[in-house]
C-alpha cells in the first residue's frame, strides 16, 4: 500500500487555484448584482453555491488533499463562499423592499370607492310577513300544510259545501284547467282559496287537527290597486273536542296582537259562507287612528275612511256537512276555520298604497323591508 502524497500541491488542482476560486466568485458577484428580482436571483444562488456550482465542486476537491494542504485551500474556499453568500443577502435585502414597494402601489386599495356598487338584494315583503305569520301559530302548536295548486273541483268546491250552481263556479271567479282534446271539461281548477288544504288535511290526519295553510291563489280579477289575480292566502283550520267560537275569538286576537300590537282589539260581523257555521266577518281596530276619527270631523283618518275598524277575512265553525265529507263525525269533533289575504295585510301593516307594487317586482318597493329572517 502506498504512502499518502504529502509533496502533493493543491495549487497544481484546477479548481483550487488561487486565481481560478476568484474568477469563479467574482462571476458569482456580478451574477448577484445583475439579478432583476427575487426569482432571478434564486437562480443565480442555485448556480453558484449551489450543489453542483463550481464553488461547491471545488470544495469537494479539498478531501482528497493531504492534511498539511487542506488548511490554505480551505481558507480560499471558504472566503470566496463567505463573500457570494454576503452579496446574495444583501441583494435579496434590496429586492425584497423593492417588491414591498411595488406591491403597496399595485396592490393598494381606495378605501374612498363606495363599498356597495353591486346593490344588495333583499327579501319579498310577501315571504318575511308570511312566515312571521307562519311563526305566531307554529308557536301555538299548529303545523303548516300545503297542497297542489291545481287541484279537482271536489276539494276546491264540493267538499267544502258549495252546491253546484253557486256562483264561485262561475268562469268569471274561477280559472279552469282545460281538458283533453275532446273533454271540454277536466274537472281541475286553479284553487280560488287554500281551503283545499284543509280538506286533505282533515282526510289525512286523524283528530286533533291543527294546521295553517299559507299559499298562492287564483281568481279572474283584474289587476289594479286594491286586486290581484294571482295572490296569497293564509287560512287556518283548528279540529278538536269541544271547540267554539269563544276559541276563536281568542285565537283571532292573539294573532292580531302578535302582529299589529299588544293594543289591537277584533270584532266579529255576521256573514254566510258555505263551509263555516255560523259565519262571521272579522274586524279589527284601525292601526292609524285607534277608532278615534269615529265622528270626529276634525281627525279623518283615510285608512279605515273614519269608521274606527278594518276587515281582515272570514271565519266561522266549521260546517258539519264539511266535516261529514272529510270523514270526521261531527257529533264528536267541532273546529273553526278562518282565512285572509296576506297581501291585504301587508298593505295594512305597512301602509302599502297600491296592491301593484307587491308584485310588480321593482328592487325599489323591496329594499325598504330589508332582509329580516
Amino acid at each position: 500500500m502506498s504512502a499518502p502524497n504529502k509533496s502533493y500541491d493543491p495549487v497544481e488542482v484546477e479548481a483550487l487555484k488561487p486565481e481560478e476560486i476568484e474568477r469563479r466568485r467574482d462571476e458569482a458577484l456580478t451574477a448577484i448584482a445583475e439579478a432583476a428580482d427575487l426569482d432571478a436571483l434564486r437562480e443565480v444562488k442555485i448556480a453558484h453555491i449551489g450543489d453542483r456550482s463550481p464553488i461547491a465542486l471545488a470544495n469537494r476537491e479539498i478531501g482528497a488533499l493531504p492534511p498539511h494542504a487542506k488548511a490554505d485551500a480551505g481558507k480560499r474556499v471558504g472566503q470566496a463562499r463567505a463573500a457570494v453568500n454576503k452579496a446574495l443577502a444583501a441583494r435579496q435585502e434590496v429586492l425584497e423592499a423593492e417588491r414591498d414597494e411595488r406591491v403597496l402601489v399595485e396592490e393598494a386599495v381606495d378605501v374612498t370607492l363606495p363599498y356597495d356598487r353591486r346593490p344588495a338584494g333583499a327579501r319579498h315583503p310577501m315571504t318575511t310577513f308570511a312566515d312571521r305569520i307562519a311563526d305566531v301559530f307554529v308557536a301555538m302548536g299548529y303545523a303548516v300544510a300545503e297542497g297542489p295548486e291545481a287541484e279537482a273541483e271536489w276539494f276546491n268546491f264540493d267538499a267544502l259545501n258549495f252546491p253546484p250552481d253557486h256562483p264561485a263556479r262561475e268562469m268569471q271567479d274561477t280559472f279552469f284547467v282545460q281538458g283533453a282534446k275532446g273533454e271540454p271539461e277536466s274537472g281541475v281548477v286553479l284553487r280560488t282559496h287554500t281551503s283545499p288544504v284543509q280538506i286533505r288535511s282533515m282526510i289525512d290526519r286523524e283528530p286533533p287537527v291543527y294546521v295553517i295553510c299559507p299559499g298562492r291563489v287564483y281568481r279572474t280579477d283584474e289587476l289594479d290597486a286594491t286586486h290581484t289575480p294571482v295572490f296569497n292566502q293564509v287560512e287556518l283550520l283548528a279540529i278538536d273536542e269541544g271547540l267554539t267560537m269563544a276559541d276563536l275569538r281568542g285565537t283571532l286576537d292573539h294573532m292580531v296582537q302578535a302582529l299589529f300590537g299588544d293594543d289591537m282589539k277584533t270584532r266579529l260581523r255576521p256573514n254566510f259562507f258555505p263551509f263555516t257555521e255560523p259565519s262571521a266577518e272579522m274586524d279589527m281596530v284601525c292601526y292609524v287612528c285607534r277608532g278615534e276619527s269615529v265622528g270626529n270631523p276634525d281627525r279623518p283618518c283615510r285608512t279605515c275612511g273614519s269608521e274606527g275598524w278594518i276587515e281582515l277575512g272570514g271565519c266561522g265553525m266549521v260546517n258539519p256537512r264539511v266535516l261529514t265529507a272529510c270523514g270526521v263525525d261531527p257529533q264528536k269533533y267541532s273546529g273553526f276555520a278562518f282565512g285572509f289575504g296576506i297581501e291585504r295585510m301587508l298593505m295594512f301593516r305597512h301602509n302599502v298604497e297600491d296592491m301593484r307594487d307587491i308584485v310588480e317586482g321593482d328592487i325599489r318597493f323591496t329594499l325598504p323591508f330589508g332582509m329580516e329572517i
